[in-house]
């Protein structure tokens, strides 16, 4: 997942794109519109703040949007409901009101993707998510199905999985995974992670299988054979 960031704010910069490579995506970082409309790409998503050195961010927002169906959304310590109409009348996908943590950043652009490729035909014709020769996720209607039952999950187990799921086989800290499923800012005990990761393995015994990496955190892996338990 690639992201331009424009962005002329250092540490709001640097500290977004920490927290975006964290979690896998690929980010370029510009400081200026200018940088911005210059920029050759590809990229998958751009996130745009309004208040750029050079020029307004809604005017860059209107030179990218003419050119490219690219999502947009838009981070701005401006809270003025006139400037978030502006931005979306102009083409922004979203608006994101500073300050913000990551979590919420990344919940904007998954559901921005989501949206954009729900107006793919060819995308939207693919369905729910499989993984392996039993288990489906359908993400835009929040159920999980194995061997074409629907299985019951409270809330988190469903959030819990589908983080998992993202990505199977690469190692989640505990850290990644509190952030992304429960709060950027959690500050409880950590132990209602285990809860829950023993709640998906009885529900989903030869599925999938969920590895424990002491002092890290946990690896999810699809469980191939059909037979395997």
């Amino acid at each position: 997942m690639r992201v331009l960031l424009v962005e002329d704010d250092q540490p709001v910069a640097e500290s977004l794109r920490r927290g975006l490579v964290r979690y896998g995506f690929e980010v370029e970082w510009v400081t200026t519109g200018g940088a911005a409309l210059r920029h050759q790409g590809p990229y998958d998503v751009v996130l745009l703040d309004l208040g750029l050195p050079d020029t307004d961010g809604l005017d860059v927002c209107k030179a990218l949007r003419e050119r490219s169906d690219v999502p947009i959304i838009v981070i701005s310590a401006r809270s003025d409901e006139t400037d978030r109409v502006v931005g979306l009348e102009l083409g922004a996908d979203d608006y994101v009101s500073k300050p913000f943590g990551v979590r919420e950043v990344i919940a904007r652009i998954r559901a921005v993707l989501r949206r954009v490729q729900a107006r793919t035909p060819e995308t939207a014709a693919g369905g729910p998510d499989r993984y392996g020769p039993r288990l489906t996720i359908d993400r835009k209607a929040a159920r999980v199905h194995v061997d074409g039952a629907e299985v019951a999950l409270t809330p988190k187990e469903y959030d819990l999985l589908a983080f998992l799921t993202e990505e199977p086989g690469a190692l989640m800290s505990r850290e990644q995974i509190m952030e992304a499923v429960w709060d950027a800012n959690w500050f409880g005990p950590t132990k209602t992670l285990d809860v829950h990761v023993a709640a998906l393995r009885r529900k989903f015994t030869g599925v999938i299988a969920i590895e424990a990496v002491r002092g890290v955190g946990f690896r999810l892996e699809i469980v191939k054979d059909a037979g395997a338990s």
